[in-house]
């Protein structure tokens, strides 16, 4: 296995560990200068992720690190983006459905990519270079890469024109968009139905075969779109802007991603 694979890998665990410590607490929320919500958890576990990702002497992009200024950051080919706790709401809901992302992207795209579920001890992992992704259900999250390997279990997204389809989705508020989006599937003959998770497992969820299309039309960050896009691509899934029409890009000097559809 590539060997930052390895270290984004046990940096992601790592993080899960610390990340439950906190989530076992009565912990305190704060907010950030954007409104959103900020935790120990978010803290402890981009302290624990960086420490591993330093030694690999990759620059890091991280929700929780200083911005660097992109005249700077323009010259990196190959950095690392990271999100220590991808849904910070979900975590304060205490409902699970948070993770813990880490993508390695070179000259853009994501080629690496790790998802870690520190409720339910699922990683997700995948290279698009040699286009192979898998999922692992860990019984703790000291798990070597040895034990991961043999828990692995390839990903294989669903076979195109099920019927009905299944839209990746939030079942209480949908944007005008994308209920528009559902109404064209249906103007098609196809019935639709909507699952729905939190943080970067939309991603997962179609990955894996229990979704066929996500589309997101609401505001997004790198951080909240790398790993899932890595894990995706490398199963053959695509994450098309709807701004270009082409695959997102990252080390953008603006990080905040246009609208997208992640589908077959």
């Amino acid at each position: 296995m590539n060997k930052n694979l390895q270290t984004a890998i046990l940096a992601s665990l790592h993080a899960g560990k610390v990340i439950m410590q906190v989530y076992d607490t009565s912990f305190n929320v704060e907010l950030k200068d954007d409104k959103s919500p900020l935790t120990e958890a978010d803290k402890q576990a981009n302290d624990v992720i960086n420490s591993y990702l330093v030694k690999t002497e990759i620059p890091i992009i991280s929700e929780e690190n200083k911005e660097i200024d992109y005249l700077i950051r323009k010259n990196w080919e190959t950095c690392w983006i990271v999100d220590p706790v991808d849904g910070t709401k979900e975590f304060i809901k205490r409902n699970g459905e948070f993770t813990v992302n880490i993508a390695l992207v070179e000259c853009g795209k994501p080629t690496l990519g790790v998802i870690y579920v520190p409720a339910s001890k699922t990683l997700y992992v995948a290279d698009t270079t040699t286009k192979t992704a898998f999922k692992a259900n860990l019984q703790t999250h000291e798990t070597t890469i040895e034990e991961i390997m043999k828990l692995a279990v390839n990903l294989e997204p669903k076979k195109a024109n099920s019927n009905p389809v299944q839209v990746v989705g939030s079942r209480s508020h949908m944007s005008q968009e994308t209920l528009d989006f559902i109404e064209t599937i249906k103007q098609n003959g196809k019935k639709v139905e909507v699952v729905s998770k939190g943080s970067s497992l939309k991603f997962c969820l179609v990955a894996e075969g229990n979704a066929d299309v996500y589309p997101r039309f609401a505001p997004t960050m790198e951080w909240d779109t790398a790993a899932g896009h890595a894990i995706c691509d490398a199963v053959g899934i695509n994450i098309i802007s709807k701004k270009t029409n082409q695959p997102l890009l990252y080390n953008k000097e603006n990080l905040l991603n246009p609208w997208f559809l992640v589908s077959q």
